[in-house]
């Protein structure tokens, strides 16, 4: 999952370098939508199979129970995590989707530790399972490509460590 929406975003970027970079046996499939889910509101929280759950927010729960890991890139914002990504958490806090479920998150921008401490006690405090040797800062180069990003050591060598360690 990425925080951003942004159309040239370093957090959506390492998360299709990672689909790339994953080991044989591995798939990382990248959750769309994020953007789409309602604000939470706890009245409208429900059980998974719930037919009044919104969809969206059923699609995402839907997705990550049948996975058995999770890895989330999201950006600072104001020394925090952002409000897409804190909102797909306040969506996930009551249901089991998150209990005990192996998680990773990169952080492509080192000097953001704000938000990236604020993201690990989230996760923890939702009985996540954080897998600390797969939890990365990795310095993404501004304006280059996936295919540029792909073939640069820098990036690869950690990713691919990190995805060895969620494995």
């Amino acid at each position: 999952m990425s925080g951003s929406l942004r159309a040239r975003s370093s957090n959506s970027a390492i998360l299709r370098i990672a689909s790339r970079m994953a080991p044989e046996g591995m798939v990382v499939e990248i959750f769309a939508g994020l953007d789409r889910l309602p604000f939470f509101n706890p009245d409208n929280d429900r059980e998974l199979d719930d037919p009044t759950l919104p969809a969206t927010v059923k699609r995402m729960r839907a997705a990550l129970a049948s996975a058995d890991a999770l890895v989330i890139s999201s950006p600072e914002y104001a020394h925090g995590v952002s409000g897409m990504m804190k909102n797909a958490l306040d969506w996930l806090v009551g249901g089991p989707e998150m209990v005990e479920k192996r998680v990773a998150v990169f952080n492509t921008s080192p000097h953001a530790t704000h938000a990236h401490s604020a993201l690990l006690e989230t996760l923890r405090t939702m009985s996540a399972h954080v897998v600390d040797e797969a939890c990365v800062s990795i310095a993404l180069p501004r304006g280059r490509s996936d295919d540029d990003l792909a073939s640069d050591a820098a990036v690869t060598a950690p990713l691919v460590a990190a995805l060895g360690a969620l494995g």
